[in-house]
């Protein structure tokens, strides 16, 4: 069985460590290059679609999650709060980013001008989960989630919902995510949930318009405690079933933060909150995509895009200047100088690199390289000029192939 933890150590992804903690995990230089990779793409999605980016420190005053409601329904899965002295304000680590884009909002007064809204992180938040639980990537205590939070009327609720799933669709097919269905996830009996009965009604009424021509299982007792949520869920190389992506629906929070925007008339109302996240967590995220990849990302975000092997030391200039030129372009590019040609070609597949550009003698005097592509294929040599541009044309076009469409 394919197991991200065995290709993580393998690849050098991340690793563990008894020093660092349990469910905290170190990203290794590989694995941070695909990480970033997908964090930038993630962030360029999010401002095309109008969002605004924010920063916000991962831990608040206990009396922020009070309100927020977190510590009354969600402290069993929180760190306890910390005191530096008795002069000082209990601060806790956050579960969740809800809270501080709630003060982004009311960081000003708003007018039914500025909405929607869309406020954005890719943002640390923390959950106390049991060591017994933990599991490399999958399920770890310090969390980067791909968060947002759109802030709008009621009446733009169906649009907003309808554009973020359509938001989820493109960031899956970019990244090679298969769903393995969406689930309507409601309240239960049983479970302690905030708001009242019509406010749930609604909003389930409103996320069910949303799935209009969408295939969804429904799954009472699955909602968070603030709202009913869609989940896109997938499944792991084990089979498991896990939420990929989410968009939930929180009439709870602009009334315990006392959001307000004021209307056309200057009447004032409450927001709702539409609480997103196209691909999770980058944890479970890259958990999953090292597993269905089996390491072999597509070239876009794969850690090295390129490596350069030069058959002799004779082309060893001309291998660090395709280099250079490669990563002045944009690329992620390393040049392999030591042993056979053969085991450096071996070595380049064992670590999934797209493209290895082969340097010769003939090569190096006509300013050429021949492209081998991770997939055994092998192209006839090119202009360096021409090398670059066709893995930029596969990296620009996000494609799941190694060679450009058409």
């Amino acid at each position: 069985m394919i197991d991200h933890r065995r290709l993580g150590r393998d690849l050098d992804l991340f690793a563990t460590d008894p020093l660092a903690g349990a469910g905290l995990p170190i990203w290794l230089p590989a694995g941070a290059a695909a990480r970033h990779a997908i964090e930038e793409y993630l962030r360029d999605l999010e401002r095309r679609a109008g969002y605004q980016h924010v920063c916000t420190p991962p831990l608040g005053r206990r009396e922020l999650f009070e309100i927020s409601g977190h510590l009354g329904y969600f402290a069993a899965e929180m760190f306890p709060p910390m005191r530096l002295g008795e002069a000082d304000d209990e601060l806790v680590l956050r579960p969740a980013l809800c809270p501080h884009h709630a003060l982004v909002y009311r960081a000003r007064g708003r007018s039914y001008r500025d909405l929607p809204m869309r406020v954005a992180e890719i943002g640390g938040m923390y959950r106390a989960e049991r060591s017994g639980v933990l599991g490399g990537l999958s399920r770890v205590r310090a969390i980067t989630l791909n968060d947002a939070h759109n802030f709008c009327a009621l009446e733009q609720v169906g649009q907003e919902v309808s554009e973020i799933l359509g938001l989820i669709r493109a960031a899956h097919a970019a990244l090679g995510v298969r769903p393995a269905g969406v689930r309507l996830s409601r309240r239960g009996p049983g479970e302690k949930y905030v708001g009242d009965d019509a406010e749930w009604a609604r909003a389930e009424e409103l996320l069910r318009a949303a799935l209009d021509q969408v295939t969804y299982t429904d799954a009472p007792g699955e909602a968070a405690f603030y709202g009913p949520k869609i989940d896109i869920q997938v499944l792991d190389a084990a089979g498991r079933e896990l939420t990929i992506s989410t968009v939930q629906l929180d009439f709870d929070k602009p009334e315990r933060f006392d959001l307000s925007y004021h209307d056309s008339g200057g009447v004032r109302r409450r927001p709702v909150m539409v609480h997103r996240s196209l691909v999770g967590s980058m944890e479970r995220l890259l958990a999953y995509l090292i597993e269905v990849h089996q390491g072999a990302f597509p070239a876009w975000y794969a850690p090295v895009q390129m490596v350069v092997l030069p058959v002799g030391d004779g082309q060893a200039g001309a291998a660090v200047d395709l280099a250079r030129r490669a990563t002045e372009a944009g690329l992620r590019v390393e040049v392999d100088h030591g042993g056979s040609l053969g085991a450096r070609v071996r070595d380049a597949a064992r670590r999934r690199i797209p493209y290895a550009a082969v340097v010769g003698a003939r090569e190096a005097a006509d300013g050429r390289a021949a492209l081998r592509l991770r997939d055994g294929r092998a192209l006839e040599p090119l202009p360096v000029a021409e090398v670059i541009g066709l893995v930029n044309a596969v990296v620009a076009a996000r494609s799941g192939d190694l060679l450009p469409p058409g």
